[in-house]
């Protein structure tokens, strides 16, 4: 459309390059083509303006954070999946172990998932076979193995077709814990000679995982948000107005922002709150304040956002000052010698 609003141009075309390219060069013959400024895509309803060209560092990290989200929820639904399956024919078992974070019980599962089959092997040639199988604490696994097995000596109807099932969710939930291992690696392996990851990981409460879905969401230069009020809007952390006609100076929590940095900045608010202690100063300032924990922790989160603004605006790690009285001014950023 032109500035009046007449149609210049209105064209369906597939998602390929050949047709993107002719698109293009259509968009372009047009009175005044060469500065076109956005497009509107019909089928999200929303006009859609590209910021900049992300780079390859950030183009990666998008791809492997996703991935290894998605499998996080595999990882949790195969947990739910054993769990509920073992506590219909082996409730004793179901509750001995964790098994979201632990690998010696699923190799157990894979091969003995009933309580006789546990029984017959008995502890020390369970503790021997684990151990081939390169689980660590072998001996304390078969040993809540064998004490779990004895609780029960009923045999359930259908044990045998539960037990199929159990091991081969626990086979799922090992091959899951060896992509998702991988996929940290390569995703350790990006963030190494990226400058900007070395940045926020010197900030209390990023760690590499943190810091991949942070720059994930909002790539590797901040200056396209232009101010932190900016960032800390597109991450979910600053209040909207929510006036009308009669109501003003009312806000509530906006309803559109990215999920998952919000979600990175709200986990690593969490743990500075706990390991450091100016984040802990301001943290116990809001509480007292009559804000819950939640409200303390966006706030904290939010406030976080200016000194993630300053030290890529600067390129200096982040210095703590000292923990003094719990004012707002006592989380701060000091320049620092590079880092």
């Amino acid at each position: 459309m032109d500035g009046n609003g007449a149609e210049l141009l209105s064209q369906r075309f597939e998602n390929r390059e050949t047709a993107i390219l002719t698109l293009m060069g259509d968009v372009a013959s047009l009175p005044g083509g060469t500065d076109v400024a956005w497009a509107t895509d019909l089928n999200h309803g929303g006009t859609g303006l590209l910021q900049k060209q992300a780079d390859e560092v950030t183009a990666e990290l998008r791809l492997l954070s996703a991935r290894r989200e998605d499998l996080v929820h595999d990882r949790t639904r195969a947990v739910n999946r054993l769990r509920a399956i073992l506590v219909h024919y082996f409730p004793s078992c179901e509750g001995a172990f964790n098994y979201a974070t632990t690998r010696g019980q699923l190799v157990l599962l894979t091969r003995y998932a009933t309580p006789g089959a546990i029984r017959r092997m008995g502890e020390a040639r369970l503790a021997s076979w684990l151990k081939g199988q390169g689980c660590w604490k072998s001996a304390a696994v078969a040993k809540a193995a064998i004490d779990a097995a004895r609780e029960q000596t009923s045999v359930v109807v259908g044990e045998g077709a539960a037990a199929r099932l159990v091991s081969r969710s626990a086979r799922d939930l090992l091959r899951i814990r060896d992509e998702v291992a991988e996929l940290d690696a390569e995703i350790d392996a990006v963030l190494q000679d990226s400058r900007s990851a070395d940045l926020l990981v010197s900030i209390p409460g990023f760690g590499r995982r943190l810091a991949a879905d942070f720059l994930a969401a909002t790539g590797t230069d901040l200056a396209a948000f232009e101010t932190p009020d900016r960032l800390a809007s597109f991450a979910g952390l600053a209040p909207v107005p929510r006036d009308s006609g009669k109501i003003s100076g009312t806000h509530h929590r906006p309803r559109r922002y990215d999920r998952r940095l919000l979600n990175a900045c709200f986990q690593a608010a969490f743990i500075a709150s706990r390991n450091c202690p100016v984040s802990r100063s301001f943290y116990e300032r809001k509480r007292h304040e009559g804000k819950s924990h939640k409200q303390a922790l966006i706030a904290l989160a939010r406030r976080r956002i200016n000194v993630i603004w300053a030290i890529f605006r600067d390129q200096t790690s982040y210095i703590p000052s000292p923990a003094g009285p719990a004012d707002s001014a006592s989380l701060t950023l000091r320049a620092g010698s590079g880092g």
